[in-house]
């Protein structure tokens, strides 16, 4: 497994431009939430718990982030439960045919993309998924970790990835 400067570097090249990091911290958060909307389908139930999809890939990402960096998978894993409950709420307070629901995460999750390639129009560059899946995984570790250098935090790790990727434009 490549470490998180290794990975966080190689997302990075195709993320030099202030414009598409920006569009990043609406587009990532969003994509992220329609994920956990669209994959709220009930199981079955233990106890107090329900399981779905989306509990077994925020489990499975908290695990990974974790793995990566403590401090950060921490971060990430407070924030995949706060999509997954937030998600939980909106299903089980949902006033409609629940077809009504699931389309709204299709339309949260398009929202989402096309925000993302507008980014990616401004980078001149295509998304880094693309060349790698673990972008995929990798982009909202990315934009939390962009959201704490601009918080004047994590200068060290910033100062790798700078040096590595190059400097913002």
């Amino acid at each position: 497994m490549q470490t998180l400067e290794q990975q966080l570097v190689t997302y990075a090249r195709y993320h030099r431009d202030r414009r598409n990091i920006a569009t990043h911290f609406l587009g990532i958060p969003l994509i992220v939430f329609a994920v956990a909307l669209l994959l709220y389908v009930p199981i079955t139930q233990l106890s107090t718990l329900m399981l779905t999809p989306a509990l077994f890939i925020a489990v499975i990402l908290s695990i990974y982030y974790l793995c990566l960096d403590f401090r950060l998978g921490a971060l990430m894993s407070l924030l995949l439960a706060l999509s997954y409950t937030g998600a939980k709420s909106i299903y089980h307070s949902w006033p409609m045919d629940y077809v009504w629901y699931y389309i709204a995460g299709i339309a949260l999750l398009l929202v989402g993309w096309v925000i993302q390639f507008i980014g990616h129009y401004y980078e001149g560059k295509k998304p880094a998924f693309l060349d790698d899946l673990r972008g995929l995984v990798t982009g909202p570790l990315f934009v939390v970790v962009e959201l704490l250098f601009l918080m004047g935090l994590c200068k060290s790790l910033e100062q790798t990835i700078v040096s590595q990727a190059g400097e913002y434009r």
